[in-house]
């Protein structure tokens, strides 16, 4: 997908240009509103925040998770479609009727074992908190506030799906806050492709006559030997990891079938495509080695690098240490990859931010199960507080300051015409 487009330049008489990048500061009254409303619905958003940790679900089918995240928006009176994009657990809840539309992504999905060990469960309460600020203000910003509720981040690509079948279409921008040890504004993501490599050999019994078999655990071991050897050459950025998924199902049967699961990762998407190359190389020797074939199969849609929008980063920075929090210094957020995210094919479409938002984890990161344990106690609260307000107060900016309002309106219309 192309990238988000860049500044282009106004012609309006003005003095100050797109270039000084942070918007204007909006009018202090519906920044106090936003405020105030998000305020008075603290306790049913930590609620929420705790109800969806309390039941983790996976990719997919967070049916109880989607049911609770939608109850405060349709008190509000937000407008729900749902299910959206053909998936039983997407949806949108929109308020309001400005022409330039205010995305925000709400995560909810968990992980095997360890549950909301990523804290997508402040993630839906953030995004919620947000919308609710906004909507107090929406009329008078110009706005229409859009949730968008997006399954699968972990495993399945759900904002990937959405995006290609129109469900983000006419959004101006779209933002979202993820929690993580420490604070970071212009988070850093890597591309991703999820794969399963699958090997086919001959079975035979291991021992009255192995010689009538193909081994094709040893296909997946020879493979990994060599996707081994082949780490000490890759480029900066490169990653490769992965699990046996198969290997055999008895020691004394010569296993026929055995299943790699591999993730790739990448700074961007041309250096994903090169490790997708040599790491298929690799695939194949241990084919080649055992007289067995192999296949490789995408799982999921690929994930591309986040590319956050200058504009929004500047606001929602200035947000943030406004509260007191101290976010890692921008020079230093290139050395910080935080995985990947379904969210950086957003941003490589429409202008938007997915910054991080700490919490105390006495020292563990996400995806350890001291961090799910981490994603409900105080400072996990305040996080979802904090988020709420610093993305509801960077959307007001935004709108308010007329260069960025036309800068984002004029893009959408270059969208609208592209996908014409």
């Amino acid at each position: 997908m192309p990238r988000s487009p860049g500044f282009p330049t106004p012609d309006r008489g003005s003095d100050r240009t797109v270039g000084s990048v942070c918007p204007d500061d909006a009018d202090p009254a519906l920044i106090a509103a936003a405020d105030t409303a998000i305020r008075a619905a603290s306790a049913e958003l930590l609620a929420l925040s705790h109800d969806i940790h309390a039941e983790p679900e996976l990719a997919f089918a967070e049916t109880r998770s989607v049911a609770k995240t939608l109850v405060p928006l349709r008190e509000r009176g937000f407008a729900i479609e749902s299910p959206v994009a053909g998936l039983d657990t997407a949806f949108t809840a929109t308020y309001g009727s400005g022409e330039l539309v205010v995305g925000i992504c709400a995560e909810y999905d968990a992980l095997p074992e360890i549950g909301h060990a990523c804290g997508h469960n402040i993630i839906a309460a953030s995004a919620v908190g947000a919308a609710l600020g906004l909507a107090e203000v929406a009329d008078a910003c110009g706005i229409t506030v859009k949730v968008f509720g997006t399954p699968a981040e972990e495993s399945g690509g759900g904002k990937v799906l959405m995006l290609e079948r129109g469900v983000f279409d006419g959004t101006a921008m779209a933002m979202m806050v993820h929690p993580g040890p420490f604070d970071i504004v212009g988070a850093r993501s890597l591309a991703l492709a999820d794969l399963s490599i699958v090997f086919r050999g001959r079975a035979a019994h291991a021992s009255a006559a192995p010689e009538q078999g193909r081994n094709a655990g040893d296909a997946a071991t020879v493979a990994q030997v060599a996707i081994g050897l082949l780490r000490q050459h890759l480029n900066p950025g490169q990653q490769l990891h992965g699990i046996v998924e198969r290997g055999g199902v008895a020691p004394n049967i010569v296993p026929g079938h055995a299943e790699l699961l591999y993730y790739l990762r990448a700074e961007d998407s041309a250096s994903l495509d090169d490790l997708m190359r040599r790491a298929s190389a690799c695939f194949e020797a241990g084919a080649l080695a055992t007289g067995c074939t192999q296949e490789i199969r995408t799982l999921a849609p690929t994930y591309t690098e986040l590319t956050p929008d200058p504009a929004l980063l500047c606001a929602y920075r200035e947000q943030i240490v406004g509260m007191g929090r101290v976010p890692l210094a921008p020079e230093l957020e290139a050395a910080r990859p935080l995985g990947s995210t379904d969210m950086g094919n957003v941003t490589n479409v429409i202008p938007g931010i997915h910054p991080v938002i700490g919490i105390d984890a006495g020292g563990a990161v996400t995806h350890q199960p001291e961090f799910a344990a981490a994603c409900i106690t105080p400072s996990a609260d305040l996080a979802v507080t904090d988020g709420a307000t610093a993305l509801a107060r960077t959307a007001i900016r935004v709108a308010s300051d007329e260069i960025h309002r036309d800068r984002l309106l004029e893009l959408g219309i270059q969208r609208q015409e592209d996908i014409r």
